[in-house]
């Protein structure tokens, strides 16, 4: 991707992200919230498998979708595993106050404090709605970054997987009333 293109992708979400960064930081030492259909343990592997109706919550924000598969560290803190990553698909969305996003897979990193969405991704604030191949959102910052990029090649045997077939962001931004 050149350079004035990059430009003009973060100057289309600017709106967004100006926005999104005017909320309260997101506190990611709050606890983690879930609930599912099913939970699979998978102890040796620092790991668990959430199935079914997959609804997390953490502050104030939510995460649902049909799979979860949640990492861990393998350290206990005050009888509790450190969770490190979550990786969600199907039907994944992501709820803060007044933004909603919308993809197919999407990884939360506990660490870096960042979630990645991938798969006709829809991003939407109010009136204003930014869709795109991959959304990256910084919890510090509050900056949410949409690009267009096509995704090739899923894991696990999930064959191809195309998204923004344009390779562009699209959008509509709502422009207020005047006089």
């Amino acid at each position: 991707m050149t350079r004035p293109v990059l430009l003009a992708l973060c100057l289309a979400t600017a709106p967004l992200a100006t926005t999104a960064g005017a909320q309260t930081r997101h506190n990611t030492n709050a606890p983690i919230d879930f609930a599912a259909d099913t939970i699979e343990l998978q102890d040796r592997a620092n790991r668990a498998v959430l199935l079914g109706n997959v609804s997390v919550r953490q502050a104030e924000m939510s995460l649902s979708a049909a799979r979860m598969t949640v990492n861990y560290t393998g350290q206990i803190v005050d009888g509790n595993p450190q969770v490190s990553r979550l990786d969600a698909s199907g039907g994944v969305v992501v709820r803060r106050p007044d933004q909603t996003a919308r993809s197919q897979f999407a990884v939360y990193d506990l660490n870096r404090r960042v979630i990645t969405m991938i798969g006709g991704v829809s991003l939407t604030q109010g009136a204003n709605t930014v869709n795109g191949g991959r959304l990256t959102i910084n919890l510090d910052t509050g900056r949410a970054v949409m690009d267009g990029s096509s995704v090739r090649g899923g894991g696990s045997g999930s064959g191809n997987v195309t998204t923004a077939p344009s390779g562009r962001v699209t959008g509509t931004f709502s422009v207020p009333k005047r006089n």
